[in-house]
C-alpha cells in the first residue's frame, strides 16, 4: 500500500516559514521523483518544488525560487520536505506531496502535476498579509 502522508501547513502572517513534511510509504523511494504541488481553488495544480534522488537534482518554480527548499531523507525514513521562508499570500493553497516513477530522463516531465502516480492528502497553507 502506497501512503503519502504530509504535515505541517496552518496559518501564518506574510514574511513567516513554515516547513512541510511528507512521510512515504510502500514504493521504492530512489525510483521516483518526489515534488511538492499546490492548488488554489479555480487554478491549475502547480508544481512547487521537485527532487529526484537517482539523479540528484532539485528544481523550483520562478515563484518560490530563493524562498522554499526542497529536502528529502531515506536514510532512517523516507521523507520530503518543504521549508517555506518569506511566505506571501499569494503562496496560500493546499500543498500535496506526489510521486512520479521516473519514466523519463526529460526533467521537464516532471513539472506538469500530469505526471504524478501518487498524491498524499494535502495540507493547507494560509498566509495573510
Amino acid at each position: 500500500d502506497v501512503q503519502l502522508q504530509a504535515s505541517g501547513g496552518g496559518l501564518v502572517q506574510a514574511g513567516g516559514s513554515l516547513r512541510l513534511s511528507c512521510a512515504v510509504s510502500g514504493i521504492t523511494f530512489d525510483d521516483y521523483a518526489m515534488s511538492w504541488i499546490r492548488q488554489v481553488p479555480g487554478k491549475e495544480r502547480e508544481v512547487v518544488s521537485c527532487t529526484s534522488k537517482s539523479d540528484g537534482s532539485t528544481y523550483y518554480a520562478d515563484s518560490v525560487k530563493g524562498r522554499f527548499t526542497i529536502s528529502s531523507d531515506s536514510n532512517t525514513e523516507n521523507e520530503v520536505f518543504l521549508q517555506m521562508n518569506s511566505l506571501k499570500p499569494e503562496d496560500t493553497a493546499v500543498y500535496y506531496c506526489a510521486a512520479a516513477l521516473r519514466r523519463s530522463d526529460y526533467s521537464g516531465y516532471y513539472y506538469s502535476a500530469s505526471a504524478y502516480d501518487f498524491w498524499g492528502q494535502g495540507t493547507l497553507v494560509t498566509v495573510s498579509s
